[in-house]
């Protein structure tokens, strides 16, 4: 099981453009970090997530 966003998931095997996809945001408008380093945008199709690992996906937000 991977931990995306607090919650566990079966994502073995996926990488994390597919996790982002499944959650269907627009990838312009977020950050990942995987088990506490940020992955950069490049690698995101080439980063595949295993068992144990912690993912976390966050939004960018706007405001004033």
């Amino acid at each position: 099981m991977v931990y995306i966003n607090g919650c566990e998931q079966a994502a073995n095997g996926k990488s994390v453009v597919d996790v982002i996809d499944e959650m269907n945001i627009d990838i312009r408008t977020i950050a990942v970090e995987l088990n506490e380093e940020i992955v950069s945008k490049a690698d995101y199709d080439k980063t595949t997530l295993k068992d144990g690992d912690v993912l976390e996906v966050v939004s960018f937000v706007g405001g004033g």
